[in-house]
């Protein structure tokens, strides 16, 4: 009894001394929310350098940092995986818009990614810049990546290669096809990327030069990066009129190459396609009970954001922007290119006849100072104000501002953007940057999404109209994404997994930006760490930026 008494005192001081050394910061009392959907349970979380050490009871255990969550939700951090904050990130690394919604990782590369990048494909990056000005100061993907890491970044970041980049890189604009050759130079640089830490291969199809690539190239690139166990990612041939075709060709790519196959921004694009949505959701969930991988993201809205040169024939851009550019100056294709506005047609995606009126489509972004007066108006208004037609507004707009003229376009409905949000092997994505409203950032107006696409689906769709349970929603931005992207010790509240931790007040947790005042955060969000790193406090920045390049599964693990 004596030894028994000496020891068990001991053994609680060892175990109390483990515990002060161990935790670094500790969230107290908590509802966790893993990731994997299942019920929610109470509990706190020990977090050690930039990990989570422990999940379980530590109350009378003492850290460096305690934060109590009590009443809150406690969630692995939320994966962007459609993000277009390649050049918002260079400007502002603290990735505000993000960050106050939870996400901890962004996933680039939607046809167009940042590298790798050629002598002429820098010099067009660096003169198509508009508000945000930067050095390109990188050629590979990889590169980037790098580069936003050691300039200082609060989320995690992650890409594709862009498909686009890539045969820019080796074709150029031009509509033809690769030669055997070409291909092979394609292929290679999908290889490079893949090494570097590519998730996979992004395409985005509606837009030339992409639009000239054939289904066969895109298998053989798809093959590269099948090899090293990276993904497909499409913006999709068509999201309207062909949007069954489109389907059937990303499904044939996922079966050739033999990869994960993910639709972007899972839609059906205009009025007389709403009824399509069904049949879409049956093709791909026959796909997966046949063994293919097939999943989709969205955002959360019923309007989508590109540019105005969406409303035109991609033809026209045979040869690059600059072609474009002095096409729409001449009389003759002017008039063919009216014609063509107002056609109901399969052979491109048209979304001049697919909003309906052009007062559905919102002007937002400009490069020249003194065209940005005409932001946030719609194109019937540009039109009447400036005395010609719809049609003709929008070929001068693109001939003046010498760029795409960056536009809204209502097109959905609202009963598919919650039929969607409860199909279980769909995640979310922006499709926007993430910025704050602030400095150059306020120079245009950016798709309410950029800051509001999380938080609308947890406050909108899951508090209020009770579309999903909050743990499947959470099992949607976490640990579904990373499954799908082979993303290791992320995505999910485990011990050993990274520190990517997000606390929320699932009562107040809702958007605040609109279409017509966009630059306004969502609240609700408490605090977020990001590698072990508090990000976000008492709803407020912190400045810090621990964020990380998150390497796709063909970079070389370390041992």
């Amino acid at each position: 009894m004596r030894k028994i008494f000496v020891v068990i005192p001991v053994l609680f001081f060892i175990s109390c001394k483990f515990h002060h050394l161990e935790y670094d910061k500790i969230i107290r009392n908590g509802m966790i929310y893993d990731g994997n959907g299942g019920e929610p349970y109470k509990a706190d979380i020990g977090i050690k350098d930039d990990s989570i050490a422990f999940i379980g009871d530590l109350s009378g255990v003492s850290a460096q940092i305690s934060v109590d969550a009590k009443g809150m939700a406690v969630a692995p951090g939320f994966i962007n995986m459609l993000s277009w904050a390649t050049e918002s990130l260079i400007q502002d690394g603290k990735s505000q818009g993000d960050i106050r919604q939870g996400i901890t990782l962004e996933v680039m590369g939607e046809g167009w990614s940042m590298g790798p990048l050629n002598s002429t494909l820098k010099k067009q990056q660096q003169e198509s810049q508009t508000d945000i000005k930067y050095k390109i100061e990188w050629n590979t993907l990889g590169q980037y990546l790098s580069y936003l890491e050691k300039k200082g970044v609060s989320c995690n970041v992650a890409s594709f290669v862009g498909a686009t980049t890539v045969r820019m890189n080796i074709i150029g604009e031009d509509n033809r096809d690769p030669s055997p050759a070409e291909m092979d130079s394609m292929k290679f640089l999908v290889k490079q990327a893949m090494e570097e830490g590519a998730m996979g291969v992004g395409t985005s199809l509606i837009y030339p030069p992409a639009f000239f690539a054939k289904t066969n190239e895109l298998v053989e690139l798809s093959k590269v990066a099948s090899q090293y166990g990276g993904s497909y990612i499409s913006h999709m041939r068509s999201e309207g009129n062909k949007l069954h075709e489109a389907v059937e060709e990303l499904i044939t790519i996922a079966r050739e190459a033999n990869i994960h196959a993910e639709i972007y921004h899972l839609k059906a694009a205009g009025k007389d396609n709403w009824g399509k949505m069904d049949s879409v959701i049956r093709r791909v969930e026959r796909a997966r009970a046949e063994g293919l991988n097939v999943t989709a993201d969205m955002y959360t809205y019923i309007a989508g954001g590109t540019g105005l040169t969406a409303t035109m024939p991609p033809t026209l851009q045979d040869g690059g922007f600059g072609k474009l550019r002095e096409r729409l100056q001449d009389p003759v294709i002017r008039q063919q290119t009216i014609k063509d506005m107002n056609s109901k047609t399969d052979a491109w995606e048209n979304f001049f006849y697919a909003v309906g009126t052009p007062e559905n489509i919102l002007v937002v972004g400009f490069k020249q100072d003194s065209l940005k007066k005409y932001i946030g108006k719609s194109l019937a208004a540009l039109a009447k104000i400036r005395g010609k037609s719809a049609e003709e507004t929008a070929m001068d707009l693109i001939v003046q501002d010498s760029t795409r003229v960056e536009c809204i376009f209502f097109l959905m409905d609202e009963n598919n953007v919650k039929k969607q949000i409860a199909i279980p092997w769909l995640s979310f994505g922006s499709d926007e940057g993430s910025y704050e409203p602030a400095g150059v950032f306020l120079k245009s107006n950016p798709h309410p999404r950029a800051y509001g696409n999380f938080s609308r689906l947890l406050g909108k769709y899951v508090r209020e109209e009770k579309i999903i349970s909050l743990q499947e929603a959470i099992r949607k931005l976490s640990k579904l994404p990373a499954t799908n992207l082979k993303i290791q010790k992320r995505g999910e509240l485990k011990a050993g997994n990274y520190a990517d931790i997000v606390i929320f007040d699932p009562a107040k947790i809702k958007d605040n930006a609109t279409f017509d005042k966009p630059h306004q955060y969502a609240e609700g969000m408490i605090h977020v760490f990001v590698n072990g790193v508090q990000v976000l406090k008492d709803g407020e920045h912190t400045g810090k930026k621990p964020g990380r390049f998150v390497k796709g599964p063909g970079y070389p693990q370390t041992p």
